[in-house]
């Protein structure tokens, strides 16, 4: 618990966009889950390719390696990729649900996060 503490207090304004996309991205799959094989080995595949390009194109020391930065570099393919096939033709606009109650949720967990991100920093603040 201690090392999730330290890092909510650490946590860049990058790094909680980033987890703010994902948080949008878990609560799509929650209301519009498809159990189709071929929308998630599609996304694999996807996931695959790009992630692929994409640490060629950010590799320039071969012999260090970031877990994290690779794991993010072939997540995020599959997640665009998967969000795509699960919103198509259900009225989205952009990446906004037309149902409201789809959005609140969205907005309310990221808020949520951001929220508890504040108060670990001010806390932490507080007590130095």
């Amino acid at each position: 618990m201690k090392w999730l503490i330290q890092y909510l207090y650490t946590i860049k304004l990058n790094k909680t966009i980033l987890w703010c996309y994902l948080i949008w991205y878990l609560v799509v799959v929650y209301f519009h889950f498809d159990p189709a094989i071929n929308i998630w080995m599609n996304s694999i595949g996807v996931s695959v390719v790009i992630g692929t390009g994409l640490m060629l194109s950010v590799s320039s020391n071969p012999g260090k390696k970031d877990f994290w930065q690779a794991f993010r570099l072939y997540l995020m393919p599959f997640c665009v990729s998967s969000f795509s096939a699960l919103i198509k033709d259900r009225g989205f606009i952009v990446f906004i649900s037309p149902n409201i109650t789809e959005t609140i949720v969205s907005v309310s967990c990221c808020i949520l996060f951001v929220s508890v991100i504040f108060g670990v920093k001010f806390c932490k603040n507080k007590l130095t």
